[in-house]
């Protein structure tokens, strides 16, 4: 089986046999993604760490349909039914849901009016009138009355051969097949509201009256509709052509096609036609559309995840300011503004609450105390929690530097999603086992801008808050499909081994939590890892976990420069022969471009470490512990708008982009609601994809293009030129809905067409709040 599994994965990625053969041996050694992708490319063929991915889902589906078509011949076998060709078509069955078709007939079930009927005698029956239509039914019927299994009329005896047609007809794998198929293609998705929830579902209004073609509905209207189904508040149904009753029609007469089946007016036509409707409407219906439905939720929540893991992976990649000291604040009113100075090396130096807002109204005491702090920390950054009362603390902090201008303090809106979560958690209560909760939210804040990756893999992901209906997703993909994003950014920065905690070196490959902990309660033996060697010396790190992980963690200013580096362990033999073929220190050619391009990798090549991965080598020696992520940066954000009222059209704001959907982007322009710039104003040019765009983090300039402060909605566009006065008109000529309305061309029309004049009525179809 597992050949048949590598074969067809090469042939579904398009890669050689010998690359999913390679890697699929080295993923079940216990081999991670992120350690093949980087140090086992020749074993590979150079797939990235995305290919590799894409591998390993398909390749967890794969041996589960394998478990599950053994299973299934398994139980044919013992009921002695199977057949050659039965079995050759459980074999080549290419999804679950093919096989779960053809094991229908045979899957063990309570006993169906059809078995009863078939005990009764009536399959006879049942196949002369399938078979000779020019029969009567009343008089065939008449033949198996049978007061011993209650077949008293006529009527009891047609009914039972019904059962038994109906049966043999929604069992047939390749008629389900064909009609599903042919729904996935062309059917509609008719969305109504439920009478009487009008007011009470008026956030899903404009799913009230709504037809869409299923095959191209987009994820995030999809699942719009599948909660507000699940609210109680939509209602749904197939059909073709916008009505179901064309639905029934179409697929009533592919069943007649299939089993050859004609309505001429002979005796048992009749009652033969009887038969397929209930075949449809009874059998059929419900589970073809149960299949179409659980697709397109399963594409759905596939683009989610999608879309959750983009979101994540730049929230995690975005710049950090570094080792600079920062003062961390988490605004409140009634509360207080809670206070923490984080020290260069991460250190809390001191911790607080000021009072500045109502209802204390203590504005110049908190500006004096922020003054001292600052002054006796050296303070350079002010991280400011963009939650309740921020912009107030942020007004605060401006007034802080006009009093005190020799403090050149750079001040920061930090998201601070999933603080609270943090703060609560048992590792924040094991890191800061001293403080009050509401000073470790502060803390997270300031660190998260000091190091957004070190201080956010020890939040779930899920809690940060830029997934799209994260809640309405499989929540084991979810988890599955963010853990790996973590995993790959982690790995892909690499870990300084003296100053990482627990939960990032837990994300380091190859390492486990309690390995981890291994090495911080080592790491407090020793007081500083010298050499990544001495990674041997910790209890139950063995070869394996130090052959996957040694690589990613490095070491800065310790006895082996190599060790501050991205290059493995396993190759510091080849650099050791580089040196001495060129009688050179390791000190010498660190950053020596013209050096290290000199170098033939086919020279120093062996079985272990080959010529591409001494290409990646001697390009770390260029620029060795290079950080991937951007450069730091700052939004600013407009002193005179502090709330949604302070917004007015055609308004031009910097903004900071919180989140990326299949249908846009959301900004923070700092007054405590995000604006949605729609995928239809992020450029002037066709975008498919949004995050092809703008990714999370990103700094950009918007203009206010419509504003609903009752709905709590912004509409933003980041075409510059586009004129809000343009809205108002468009709106004031736009007729009334009515009626069932398709969409299907509608997301790329408005994307090519249509200017910012329409986007409170996308604002509201793209998706029904962040």
């Amino acid at each position: 089986m597992s050949e048949k599994i590598f074969n067809h994965l090469a042939k579904e990625l398009n890669v050689q046999l010998q690359q999913v053969t390679a890697t699929v041996a080295m993923l079940d050694e216990g081999s991670t993604v992120p350690f093949i992708a980087r140090y086992r490319k020749e074993v590979t063929g150079g797939l990235d760490d995305i290919q590799l991915r894409t591998l390993e889902e398909r390749l967890r589906y794969l041996r589960e349909l394998e478990d599950r078509r053994a299973t299934v011949i398994a139980s044919v076998e013992e009921q002695g039914k199977m057949t050659d060709a039965l079995k050759k078509a459980f074999l080549e069955a290419a999804s679950k849901t093919e096989l779960e078709d053809l094991y229908l007939p045979y899957k063990q079930k309570r006993r169906t009016k059809a078995q009863i009927a078939i005990e009764a005698g009536l399959l006879p029956l049942a196949d002369a009138l399938l078979n000779d239509p020019t029969l009567v039914p009343e008089d065939q019927a008449t033949q198996y009355l049978n007061t011993e299994f209650k077949i008293a009329t006529t009527k009891d005896a047609l009914d039972g051969a019904r059962f038994i047609l109906m049966e043999r007809f929604a069992e047939d794998a390749t008629l389900i097949g064909a009609v599903r198929n042919y729904l996935d293609k062309n059917a509609d998705i008719i969305v109504a509201v439920v009478p009487g929830k009008e007011v009470e579902g008026e956030k899903f209004r404009d799913y009230f009256e709504h037809t869409e073609k299923l095959k191209t509905m987009p994820s995030h209207r999809a699942l719009a509709v599948f909660r507000g189904r699940n609210e109680g508040i939509l209602q749904f149904q197939m059909g073709l052509d916008g009505t179901p009753a064309r639905e029934s029609v179409t697929c009533e007469s592919m069943i007649c096609d299939h089993f050859k089946l004609k309505n001429e007016n002979r005796p048992a036509d009749s009652w033969l036609m009887q038969v397929v409707r209930w075949t449809w409407r009874v059998k059929l219906l419900s589970h073809i559309e149960t299949d179409l439905v659980g697709k397109l939720r399963e594409k759905s929540e596939d683009d989610a995840i999608s879309v959750f893991a983009k979101n994540l992976k730049d929230l995690l990649l975005a710049a950090p300011a570094g080792a600079r000291t920062t003062l961390g604040l988490d605004p409140g009113f009634r509360s207080g503004v809670k206070v923490v100075v984080v020290k260069d090396s991460g250190d809390i130096a001191e911790h607080g609450v000021i009072y500045p807002h109502q209802p204390q109204n203590q504005w110049q005491q908190a500006i004096e105390v922020l003054a001292l702090l600052c002054r006796k920390y050296e303070v350079d950054l002010v991280a400011i929690g963009n939650g309740t009362a921020s912009r107030e603390t942020d007004k605060l902090v401006n007034e802080l530097v006009k009093q005190n201008p020799t403090l050149k303090l750079n001040k920061i809106v930090v998201s601070e999603a999933g603080a609270s979560v943090y703060s609560a958690s048992v590792l924040a209560a094991q890191e800061f086992p001293d403080l009050d909760v509401t000073i470790r939210g502060a803390i997270s804040i300031a660190k998260r801008l000091q190091d957004p990756l070190a201080e956010l893999v020890k939040i779930d992901p899920k809690a940060i808050g830029v997934g799209q209906y994260q809640h309405d997703v499989s929540q084991v993909a979810l988890a599955r499909s963010l853990d790996a994003v973590v995993e790959d950014c982690v790995n892909g920065v690499g870990v300084d081994l003296n100053t990482a905690s627990e939960p990032l070196l837990t994300k380091v490959s190859g390492l486990t939590k309690s390995v981890a902990s291994q090495i911080i309660a080592f790491r407090h033996k020793i007081g500083q890892f010298d050499n990544r060697k001495q990674l041997l010396e910790v209890p139950r790190l063995g070869a394996k976990a130090f052959e996957q992980a040694a690589g990613f963690l490095k070491i800065a200013n310790g006895s082996n420069p190599l060790d501050n580096s991205s290059v493995h362990p396993e190759a510091y033999s080849v650099i050791e022969a580089m040196l001495a073929k060129n009688n050179k220190t390791i000190g010498q050619i660190v950053g020596d471009s013209a050096f290290l391009r000199s170098i033939d990798p086919k020279e120093f090549a062996n079985d272990l470490v080959g010529e591409v991965t001494i290409k990646d080598i001697l390009k770390e020696l260029e620029k060795p512990g290079r950080d991937p992520r951007p450069e730091f940066k700052t939004a600013t954000f407009d002193d005179s708008v502090e709330e949604i009222k302070d917004l007015r059209l055609n308004m031009i704001l910097e903004g900071v982009v919180t989140n990326v959907t299949n249908f846009g982007a959301f900004v923070d322009v700092g007054v405590h609601q995000d604006g949605l710039v729609h995928i239809s104003a992020l450029s002037h040019t066709f975008v498919e994809d949004p995050s092809k765009v703008v990714k999370a983090g990103d700094i950009v300039k918007v203009k206010v293009m419509e504003v609903d402060a009752d709905r709590k909605r912004i509409a933003l566009t980041m075409r510059l030129d586009d004129d809000a006065s343009q809205v108002e008109k468009s709106n004031d000529n736009k007729p009334q809905r009515g009626g069932a309305r398709s969409s299907q061309n509608h997301n790329r029309k408005q994307n090519q067409e249509a200017p910012a004049n329409t986007m409170a009525s996308l604002f509201a179809k793209a998706g029904l709040k962040k």
